[in-house]
């Protein structure tokens, strides 16, 4: 489960191998959300709605590079690391 960023707390992990359609594992105080890159929807889990709200900020600035580390980490490549929110 590799980490691309880490903020106030929160865990970025981007899986290898991981299916459709592109997201990312958000982690914060024990619970972790799904979260769909393209449109920011919460696909499974939860996470307290502050942290999504940091989460959510982090991603609209980072889209571009998440879709980028999605597809390396599905074609099993390191993902990279992104920029923390700061």
């Amino acid at each position: 489960m590799p980490e691309v960023s880490r903020f106030y707390g929160i865990v970025i992990q981007i899986y290898y191998g991981d299916h459709p359609p592109p997201h990312f594992h958000a982690l914060y105080a024990g619970q972790v959300a799904k979260i769909e890159i393209e449109t920011l929807q919460v696909i499974d889990g939860s996470i307290p709605k502050r942290a999504l709200a940091l989460v959510l900020d982090w991603t609209s600035i980072h889209q571009q590079e998440l879709l980028e580390a999605f597809n390396r980490a599905a074609a099993l490549q390191a993902p990279g690391k992104i920029a923390p929110l700061e």
